[in-house]
């Protein structure tokens, strides 16, 4: 590949990639391997390193807050291999778009890991005048019931 035509590849991929905010991937902290993909495809698939292997190692990372790191460690740690974390892709034939698809995936995957927890639910509380009426119902139909057999309850 000529180099005009590296940079015409490199130049359409839709960089950074942006996790939350202002807090985007860093280029230089990607770690990108290629392999030959499984699957049909033909001969050119035989020639081809069209698999993406996408490695980010978060624990070094100085891209990420300090908070949004814990996070993440914390709730990626089944993920991540030495503080490594790794994206594949080989859904496409092409190599570029499984690039796009790798660097989409990881940088969703940081997004829901660095998320703030949800807030606690708080309990509610039935009302008093809500409660009653039910319990008022409730013994309507019972009489409503014991009404309809022919014994005298009395």
């Amino acid at each position: 590949m000529t180099g005009s035509v590296a940079r015409g590849i490199i130049g359409l991929m839709s960089g950074p990639y942006v996790i939350r905010g202002s807090v985007a991937l860093p280029e230089a902290e990607l770690v990108w391997r290629f392999s030959r993909s499984s699957g049909p495809g033909g001969q050119h698939v035989n020639t081809s390193d069209s698999q993406v292997e996408l490695r980010f190692d978060l624990h070094r990372t100085q891209a990420l807050p300090p908070v949004w790191k814990e996070r993440a460690l914390e709730r990626l740690a089944g993920r991540l291999v030495d503080g490594v974390l790794s994206v594949r892709a080989s859904e496409h034939r092409s190599q570029w778009r499984n690039r796009e698809t790798a660097a989409v995936r990881l940088a969703a995957l940081l997004a829901e890991a660095t998320a703030p927890p949800p807030k606690p639910r708080r309990k509610s509380r039935i009302p008093r005048g809500i409660n009653e009426r039910r319990l008022r119902e409730k013994k309507q139909r019972g009489d409503t019931k014991r009404g309809r057999s022919g014994r005298d309850w009395t």
